[in-house]
């Protein structure tokens, strides 16, 4: 008796949860917003050779200012990192390798760096891992390699990605700074806002609210019928 009342609704039931669920699976996928850009800046170097000798680590700031507006307004940046002494067969060149973390390199208790790329409201912020080679006898500072993106700012929320980057500077008399150029480029990705609940969605909770109402009214037919 119940079911050949109720048979009807099982259809439009299985409906409703169908709906429902490929609504949910569509609104669980994330697009995002892709950055790809290339830019060049004036770059100053500045390594403290004096910072642990003993274990052939240095400090090194970089500095850069875009030759151009850059985009999205990333006119600036600044990245601090340490550098550890690598092997070279060449007695005229001096190789580094350089990383935000000191830990990479064994030196425990150390501040971990970040590079930063700003100029408005939208700014970068960034891991660094590359190498460098000092010339002596060219008088040249050459480098390259990656800086791993972790966060930003303004239309950087969220953001994920790399920076690769190569540079070559002049390199300085000692104690002042070197001057180069590097050129850098993005490959950024932001996530997309997830889709708010649309008017279907609701449609359909007030038909799974429906369909159930009217199941609990047959029920009480036929315990009334019965």
């Amino acid at each position: 008796m119940f079911s050949s009342n109720i048979g009807w609704l099982i259809p439009a039931a299985l409906t409703v949860v169908s709906l429902g669920s490929n609504i949910q699976s569509a609104t669980a996928q994330i697009s995002y917003n892709t950055y790809t850009f290339s830019n060049n800046y004036n770059t100053t170097v500045t390594i403290d050779p004096t910072f642990r000798p003993d274990l052939g680590i240095v400090r090194a700031t970089i500095t850069g200012k875009s030759v151009e507006p850059a985009p999205y307004g990333l006119d600036f940046f600044t990245s601090n990192t340490y550098g550890k002494l690598q092997p070279s067969e060449n007695p005229s060149i001096t190789k580094y390798a350089f990383n935000s973390d000191a830990n990479v390199f064994g030196l425990e208790g150390q501040q971990v760096f970040s590079d930063r790329y700003y100029g408005g409201a939208n700014e970068l912020f960034g891991k660094a891992s590359d190498s460098a080679e000092i010339n002596f006898a060219e008088g040249t500072i050459k480098g390259g390699g990656n800086i791993t993106i972790f966060g930003g700012t303004g239309l950087f929320e969220n953001v994920t990605g790399t920076i690769s980057f190569t540079q070559q500077d002049k390199l300085g008399p000692p104690g002042v700074p070197s001057q180069g150029l590097a050129t850098l480029n993005f490959s950024l990705q932001t996530p997309q806002q997830v889709p708010e609940p649309s008017a279907t969605l609701s449609l359909i909770i007030m038909g799974i609210t429906g369909v159930g109402s009217l199941i609990s009214r047959h029920s009480s037919k036929n315990t009334l019928g019965s």
